[in-house]
């Protein structure tokens, strides 16, 4: 890992069982974790805040996830950040993206992905220009027909598979059918993938 020698994963959530289910299997993975009941808690320390990555809930009472987010960049914290959202969330984990969190994860999740999404996020920050390029994005996206575009662009807008087919006037089978194609032509592994290559795309 070439962002810090140690880099620390700071944990933020307001369900205790949340926080020591992330702690221990963060934990397992030997990573160094320190969990906290709140964004004003992490808030609290922001100006010594260990360098590493932030995994925060979207949803918890007092102050947001994305109104952290924000605070920490007024901060000038720079640490890549995970949001974990529910389902009904999606389009707010991607409103999140636009703010600059590296990924998200929603709910439920395995421990896999969450390993996974650890490391992307500490890799990506280790090296900026680790992400395709925009030419390369714009070529992917060429290869996608019509039908396929309409379907990357509502779920790059948080649409779900249901709300995505109303917009469309097809069923959700199908979209998921669509949904598919676009994410192997446009070899994203998760949706917060497609998330951040439209972003890129529409600089």
């Amino acid at each position: 890992m070439s962002m810090a020698a140690n880099p620390v994963i700071h944990v933020v959530d307001d369900d205790s069982a949340v926080r020591d289910s992330l702690s221990f299997v963060l934990g397992t993975a030997d990573w160094d974790v320190r969990s906290y009941a709140s964004g004003a808690d992490l808030l609290a320390v922001a100006d010594s805040l260990a360098p590493g990555l932030i995994i925060t809930d979207v949803r918890m009472p007092g102050m947001t996830g994305l109104e952290l987010i924000e605070a920490l960049k007024q901060r000038g914290v720079r640490h890549p950040i995970i949001v974990l959202t529910g389902h009904a969330d999606v389009a707010m984990a991607v409103e999140a993206m636009k703010s600059g969190v590296v990924d998200f994860l929603e709910k439920p999740f395995d421990d896999g992905a969450l390993l996974a999404a650890v490391e992307r996020g500490l890799e990506l920050q280790a090296n900026l220009g680790a992400s395709p390029e925009r030419s390369e994005i714009v070529e992917r996206l060429a290869q996608l027909t019509a039908r396929e575009r309409d379907v990357f662009n509502a779920v790059a807008a948080g649409e779900s598979n249901k709300s995505a087919a109303q917009l469309l006037g097809i069923s959700p089978r199908t979209v998921e059918i669509y949904r598919a194609n676009v994410m192997e032509k446009m070899q994203a592994r998760t949706l917060a993938d497609l998330v951040r290559m439209s972003l890129i795309a529409s600089d």
